[in-house]
């Protein structure tokens, strides 16, 4: 046997291997995968109408009436009057549902966010530098920042940083946060006493608590 007949033995074996309908197949003929349809039903939304899994509820009707009814029965009356039936409380006994359209209430749970968001503050830290021998202009115009970080209701972070000889005076950087703390009495209050870090003195001012 010699070796062109072994080659071409061996070809002929990968080509019985492969399927028939493979063999003169191009790669854009080689079978797809099926195809399904999408559905098209419509998809049920959580704690909206189907969506209510609880097996009977409090329906706030437009008029401001309540009754407890079956969620089955809820759904259909606010069908019939062209609403929606949203549950809004599911911790209440029996749960609670309000008959409403989706829409407005959309809009209404959106507006309700946005004014949270209005009065909810955060607080940040503002970080003030000085040096021991900052002049009184400079320390002037970082007051008056400080001043207005604190009425806005930030906290403020002054930082008195020590370079070279200066850190054999660190009582120099204390003495002049304790006077800015002194100088914003009437719009913060220091949470710590002045303390020194590496090469640096730090205090922490967190602004006057609004009068109820």
């Amino acid at each position: 046997m010699n070796d062109e007949y072994v080659f071409m033995l061996s070809i002929y074996l990968k080509c019985a291997m492969v399927p028939k309908y493979k063999r003169t197949m191009t790669p854009y003929q080689q079978p797809q995968r099926p195809f399904y349809k999408k559905n098209n039903r419509p998809r049920i939304k959580e704690n909206i109408n189907e969506g209510i899994r609880c097996p009977e509820v409090r329906a706030i009707f437009p008029d401001g009436t309540n009754e407890i009814l079956p969620t089955k029965i809820a759904i259909q009356k606010a069908k019939d009057l062209q609403l929606d039936l949203i549950l809004i409380s599911s911790a209440a006994k029996p749960p609670v549902a309000k008959v409403i359209d989706e829409g407005k209430w959309n809009y209404e749970e959106q507006k309700r966010k946005k004014e949270a968001k209005k009065k909810q503050h955060v607080i940040q830290i503002k970080e003030l530098k000085f040096r021991p021998n900052t002049d009184d202009h400079d320390y002037d115009f970082k007051r008056n920042h400080a001043v207005s970080f604190l009425k806005d209701g930030n906290k403020v972070k002054a930082i008195v940083a020590f370079k070279g000889r200066e850190n054999a005076h660190t009582d120099l950087g204390r003495a002049l946060l304790l006077r800015l703390c002194e100088d914003l009495k009437d719009y913060g209050t220091p949470e710590a006493n002045p303390r020194i870090e590496g090469k640096q003195a730090v205090v922490l001012i967190s602004p006057q608590r609004k009068k109820a």
